[in-house]
């Protein structure tokens, strides 16, 4: 999502239980401290765990903002911009390079949000201004994966669950929120995070 156009200088998993193929057979849960730390990732040299740390810690100052720094004024960041500066439609078409016509088409698919990206940097550019663009995630990028990879765990093999809980068979280790997600780790990895098919799931 674009943040405007500025100037210049300006409940989680207690238990789980498993089998040695990775095949979930039981859960129960426990309360956890709102300020616990998620486990992170054991492969810490990753690159793609590198680049979940990083942007977890952009987003995180980006979603502290006051909501009133990303709102989005009422006719536009251009038109916002351009009338402070007390530049006329014209001037800033004879900056662009443009018709008049063009440019007030311009503010008006700002204000649709069906402006090009590329044509709103050149919009700021002719404003001296920097285009500020992000795509800020609504939770940490980790805590995304860490949820994703134990719902899948939790997922996999459901038939082969349901038939051992058919046979009362007795799960014989319990897992903490640490291990489980280790487990999922291990049997998850990153390229089937976000398959459609759960029988993909593992490369199995």
């Amino acid at each position: 999502m674009p943040l405007g156009i500025f100037p210049a200088n300006q409940l989680k998993p207690k238990g789980i239980f498993f089998d040695h193929e990775c095949l979930p057979i039981g859960i129960h849960w426990r309360q956890v401290p709102r300020d616990a730390a998620m486990p992170r990732s054991t492969s810490a040299t990753d690159l793609t765990a590198l680049a979940r740390l990083r942007l977890d810690e952009t987003g995180t100052h980006l979603r502290e903002l006051p909501a009133r720094t990303r709102a989005i004024p009422a006719g536009g960041w251009i038109a916002a911009i351009r009338e402070a500066l007390g530049m006329s439609v014209q001037d800033f078409a004879h900056r662009l390079r443009i018709t008049r016509a063009s440019a007030a088409k311009l503010e008006a698919s700002e204000q649709r949000g069906t402006v090009q990206l590329d044509t709103l940097q050149r919009a700021a550019a002719a404003l001296d201004c920097d285009l500020v663009y992000a795509l800020v995630p609504r939770r940490g990028l980790q805590e995304m994966v860490d949820t994703r990879r134990v719902e899948i765990l939790m997922s996999m093999h459901e038939r082969t669950r349901q038939h051992m809980r058919l046979e009362a068979q007795e799960p014989s280790v319990a897992y903490t929120t640490r291990d489980l997600l280790r487990e999922a780790e291990r049997c998850v990895p990153d390229r089937a995070l976000w398959k459609p098919d759960d029988t993909e799931h593992g490369g199995r």
